[in-house]
């Protein structure tokens, strides 16, 4: 008898007789057996690489995050998923991966070395943060991680032409250098004030290090913002004696809130104000010539505008002398064909109770007598060689642009601002621009400066020694200059594009980005040509009144264009709500403000700051708080005498003395609001 079994072509000899010759009719049973040995080791195969798969799979879990080969999603506690990040440039090698305690590390992708790590972090309890960095070990490759914001709303980033509260991302943008940009000369640009953070609805953040040569994309097709690091084809620089391998690095934190979490990044990673600016400020309005006189100001009209804002009641905290008070920019000295007398003129507007602050920026142009001394001194941005200056053009001509990273450059600045203090009794300065994309895309400083923003870093501590009144438009991890924000220039329109409608997005977006001590630029806009909606010389009377009636509510109020170009009616509004302001909003801010100092939360708030289960408040953009309990909603349309009011869950008091205690958010629906009203609503205790 023979038998038999796996693994023999004859089988084995069980009974020591004679081997005999197999007939035909055994052969089908040696087929089967090879199969069924093929089968076995297969599903044993099979099973071996389950067995190790859920093992890898289990190595690549830390905390809340799943890692594999294409990206990593990130759960919070409640098993959902909150952020999904997609790996664009390269996708992991598992193989490669090991996890030391709370540590994932790679070495290699499907391209290449890599140094790839993902370390959690638990700042708080309820708090968990990943610090992951993606580094490339050869030149030339960019990495490029996807997040895909999907249903989540997002804010935060920058500053924008046109703004909207939660970020709108239309269209496609291939990555590009995230650095600050003047949007008035380039609408398309990101703006002057701008950080590397963003914040979800889905109580998520992402931080942005510092190191990482940014840049920024979108397709609203795939829902996704594109973060890339790269050196290629960009204005970041390696540091001297670096190699250019790209690393993309940030943290990603998640928290049982959008509040709280924006508490604890805000904490973690922005500066914070020493000092809050002068009380006035807050107080009483400023007043400047810009809007109504453009660069044709001179000593008749300045002090007439002065005698105007006495001789209609009005306060001034300061008055703003803006643009061309010099006859070459990048000089310090009083045109003497505008101002025959500026001495006197400055003695007299003293006597009369006004303190003046001057326009002031950057730029010395070449038919300047300071340009020769300046390039003789070595005080410019260079061109990359380090021979010559580097020419820029700005909106008033062609010069130098100071370079703030060297100590002279800004000895030379700051001493002459002292020089008209100290002669002129200057009280303060507008320090205007500032934006890197007034650099060359190639330019060599006297520091290095990897990250170009890093020049406006330089600039906003120009401001220091002038503080309790200076004004700034710029801002890149300066949340600690104590000073006023203001943002980029209005035009005179109603809409999203720079508009009445774009200023509490803006404000809001500013605000979650650790600027809080903000100026939302002058009242009805700079009324330029063919920017304008009104006559052509005064914004439409409706859009002036409306903006009061807003700035009324925010921490400081700029006017230019003065009320009594209008009409008796729209001085008595401007009265009143300036008396609104010092009475009712002022004080709120100013408290607001000193706690700023201690915990960088933001004075002007989101509805979601009270309402954070609240769906319906993460896409209100035409309401906002003061504090916790006071909120305002005005109306921006043109028109219109109502609007629709959304009052979160709470016991609120109207302005008219109407009372509302609800447990769950209500719509007021054609809320009545005069053109002389702006709605808002008190917490009641």
């Amino acid at each position: 008898m023979y038998q038999v079994v796996p693994g023999g072509a004859g089988g084995t000899i069980t009974d020591g007789g004679p081997i005999k010759k197999k007939d035909k009719d055994s052969r089908p049973l040696v087929g089967a057996g090879v199969i069924g040995a093929i089968l076995v080791i297969a599903a044993v195969t099979a099973w071996c690489y389950y067995i190790a798969s859920l093992r890898k799979a289990d190595l690549l879990k830390t905390e809340l995050l799943d890692l594999n080969k294409d990206g990593f999603l990130i759960r919070n506690q409640a098993g959902g998923i909150v952020l999904k990040m997609g790996f664009r440039s390269g996708t992991l090698d598992l193989d490669s991966c090991s996890k030391e305690g709370v540590i994932l590390r790679c070495s290699r992708s499907f391209a290449g070395k890599v140094n790839f790590f993902i370390m959690t972090v638990k700042p708080k309890e309820t708090v968990v943060c990943y610090r992951v960095r993606w580094e490339e070990l050869e030149s030339d490759r960019p990495v490029q991680h996807a997040m895909y914001y999907n249903e989540s709303h997002w804010y935060g980033g920058a500053e924008t032409a046109v703004q909207h509260w939660p970020i709108a991302i239309s269209g496609q943008q291939a990555p590009k250098p995230f650095v600050t940009s003047d949007v008035y000369s380039n609408r398309h640009d990101f703006g002057g004030i701008l950080e590397r953070y963003w914040l979800s609805s889905n109580a998520t953040a992402i931080k942005i290090n510092d190191s990482v040569p940014f840049h920024l994309g979108w397709n609203d097709t795939e829902k996704t913002m594109y973060f890339q690091a790269r050196y290629q084809n960009s204005p970041y620089k390696p540091a001297p004696g670096r190699p250019p391998y790209a690393e993309l690095s940030y943290r990603v934190c998640v928290g049982p809130d959008v509040t709280s979490i924006h508490k604890v990044m805000v904490r973690r990673y922005f500066p914070k104000p020493n000092k809050v600016p002068a009380k006035e400020m807050f107080r009483h309005p400023i007043w400047s010539t810009w809007a109504l006189h453009k660069t044709d100001i001179d000593q008749e009209k300045l002090l007439t505008y002065a005698e105007n804002i006495r001789k209609h009641g009005f306060n001034c905290s300061h008055l703003e002398l803006d643009d061309r008070y010099t006859s070459k920019y990048g000089e310090f000295e009083f045109d003497t064909h505008k101002f025959p007398n500026a001495s006197a003129m400055f003695q007299k507007l003293k006597a009369d109770g006004f303190l003046i602050s001057l326009w002031t920026h950057p730029f010395v142009n070449y038919d300047s007598a300071n340009f020769g001394p300046c390039v003789q001194k070595g005080m410019f941005v260079m061109e990359p060689t380090g021979q010559l200056p580097a020419l820029v053009k700005w909106w008033n001509g062609i010069g130098g642009i100071l370079d703030f990273t060297n100590p002279e450059a800004r000895n030379w600045f700051t001493s002459h601002l002292r020089s008209l203090r100290q002669k002129y009794g200057i009280s303060s300065f507008k320090l205007d621009a500032g934006e890197t994309s007034y650099l060359p895309w190639q330019f060599r400083t006297r520091v290095h400066l990897p990250d170009p923003s890093t020049f406006t870093r330089r600039y906003t501590e120009m401001a220091i020694p002038f503080n309790e009144r200076a004004e700034l438009r710029s801002g890149y991890s300066s949340q600690n200059i104590s000073c006023f924000f203001r943002l980029i220039d209005r035009d005179s329109v109603w809409g999203y594009e720079l508009g009445l409608k774009s200023l509490i997005p803006t404000v809001l977006t500013i605000s979650i980005l650790g600027y809080q001590f903000i100026l939302p630029d002058m009242i009805g806009g700079n009324a330029y040509p063919n920017r304008t909606d009104g006559n052509g010389k005064l914004p439409d009377r409706e859009l002036y009144i409306r903006w009061l009636e807003l700035s009324a509510f925010m921490p400081s109020m700029q006017f230019s264009i003065p009320p009594w170009e209008y009409d008796d009616e729209v001085v008595a509004i401007a009265q009143r709500f300036t008396e609104l302001h010092e009475t009712l909003v002022a004080p709120r801010v100013i408290e607001l403000a000193g706690e700023v100092l201690d915990t960088g939360d933001p004075i002007i708030r989101p509805l979601w700051w009270i309402a954070t289960s609240d769906e319906t408040a993460y896409r209100v953009d035409s309401q906002f708080l003061i504090g916790d309990d006071l909120m305002v909603a005005p109306v921006l349309e043109p028109g219109k005498q109502e609007r629709d009011i959304y009052l979160p869950a709470g016991r609120w008091k109207s302005y008219k003395g109407e009372r509302f205690d609800n447990k769950e958010p209500i719509h007021l629906t054609d809320y009545p609001v005069d053109l002389d009203e702006i709605a808002y609503f008190e917490w009641v205790q």
